[in-house]
């Protein structure tokens, strides 16, 4: 188990019967980010790859 896996498995515990927008989870990403600063490589990054999940053309 990844150290991550924690905060996953939290938050899946905590809000797992709720059902967001995208629009809601990029705010919430700017909003991190805007508070922390230093975490913008790796939330840029998980961004794009939620955005590509789907694109055949990045296979």
């Amino acid at each position: 188990m990844y150290f991550t896996d924690r905060g996953i498995e939290e938050l899946v515990e905590r809000r797992g019967d709720e059902q967001v927008t995208l629009e809601w989870l990029g705010e919430r990403l700017r909003d991190f980010v805007d508070l922390n600063p230093d975490f913008e490589t790796p939330i840029e990054r998980l961004a794009t790859y939620l955005a590509r999940l789907d694109d055949p053309d990045d296979e």
